[in-house]
């Protein structure tokens, strides 16, 4: 079946901050005031990209022709931010993603998938619970993660880490 990070995304369930529920409901001790002060949108921006289920096949994966085997269509690592508009960490995490997105131009992809409208590619990634991330190095398989921090440098710093650790990985 089309669900190759089915284990993968089950541990990022566990971990999940929004899951099915679409309330202000926040994961991490996050109040109302920080989601609230944080009204961007997920929307692609200069340093990000949303993508269709037909972008996705084309510039990701074509789970299609390959369901059952990652086969990465990119040039350079990504991380895609699987997120929706009502989530409010993921709301924290999109601002977050645009200065990493400055921080790594020319080095990391930084998509976005908003589930609400591509649910099948939700689906796919046995997504349940957002916000989630898949880190995608140039080589090798991705790894599936949730959550955000308990602050923004927390966030931050959990991107860092991960894209140091899973995308820019020096032999």
């Amino acid at each position: 079946m089309k669900r190759l990070f089915l284990t993968l995304a089950s541990a990022a369930i566990l971990f999940s901050a929004c899951g099915n529920q679409k309330s202000g409901a926040t994961q991490n001790n996050l109040d109302e005031a920080s989601i609230s002060t944080t009204s961007n949108k997920a929307p692609a921006t200069k340093n990000s990209e949303l993508l269709t289920k037909e972008q996705f096949i084309a510039k990701v994966w074509d789970y299609n022709k390959s369901p059952k085997e990652w086969k990465y269509l990119g040039n350079k690592p990504a991380i895609i931010d699987f997120y929706a508009d009502w989530c409010g960490p993921c709301k924290i995490a999109a601002p977050i993603l645009e200065e990493i997105g400055a921080e790594y131009a020319g080095k990391v992809h930084i998509y976005k998938i908003d589930t609400e409208k591509e649910r099948e590619l939700a689906q796919v990634f046995g997504i349940t619970g957002i916000p989630a991330f898949l880190y995608i190095p140039a080589n090798g398989k991705p790894v599936m993660m949730s959550g955000i921090g308990r602050s923004k440098e927390d966030t931050k710093k959990m991107f860092i880490e991960n894209i140091e650790k899973y995308l820019l990985v020096k032999k």
